[in-house]
């Protein structure tokens, strides 16, 4: 008879759940299910790592580097953009101190623009590649996202022309 009960009762508590999934907008059941996996895998990680399983937590701390999001970003995309911007000043190639109109003339090596892009010059490459690779970094940094990047902008666009030129 108690199971008749419990079953009774998980039944209700089931439908529910489906009925106020069905009902709330796709944006917050995301949003809430993105905070939901963060705080369950961080929770977990900080238990193994109190718990001396530091290996096995590593996995959970890296899932929950790619649920944050900030700006529309997810750490992973930041931490991407932020290599790029460190290849460029390394190479002086970009500076944020440098205006929009203050661009150098000089042209980028080869090289440097399939690095630029994250492609891999041994690999066959088609121009859609080159799209894709090049839209793939314009959405994150377009001058329309932030009027800091616009100097980044044009060099991304270079290094497109100059792997172009280069597969034809």
């Amino acid at each position: 008879m108690n199971f008749i009960i419990f079953t009774l009762i998980a039944f209700v508590v089931i439908y529910l759940l489906l009925r106020l999934i069905a009902r709330a907008s796709s944006k917050k059941i995301s949003k809430l299910f993105r905070i939901l996996i963060f705080l369950g895998s961080l929770l977990l990680a900080i238990l193994l790592a109190f718990g001396g399983r530091f290996l096995f937590s590593l996995p959970l701390i890296l899932l929950s580097l790619g649920i944050i999001k900030l700006k529309g970003l997810t750490l992973y995309q930041i931490i991407g953009l932020f290599r790029l911007l460190q290849y460029l000043r390394s190479s002086n190639r970009f500076s944020f101190k440098q205006s929009s109109t203050s661009m150098n003339s000089s042209t980028l090596s080869i090289d440097e623009a399939y690095k630029i892009l994250n492609l891999d010059r041994s690999k066959k490459i088609t121009e859609e590649d080159v799209k894709k690779a090049h839209a793939k970094i314009q959405k994150k940094i377009h001058p329309d996202v932030s009027p800091e990047t616009t100097r980044l902008s044009s060099l991304v666009n270079e290094a497109k022309e100059i792997v172009l030129k280069d597969i034809t």
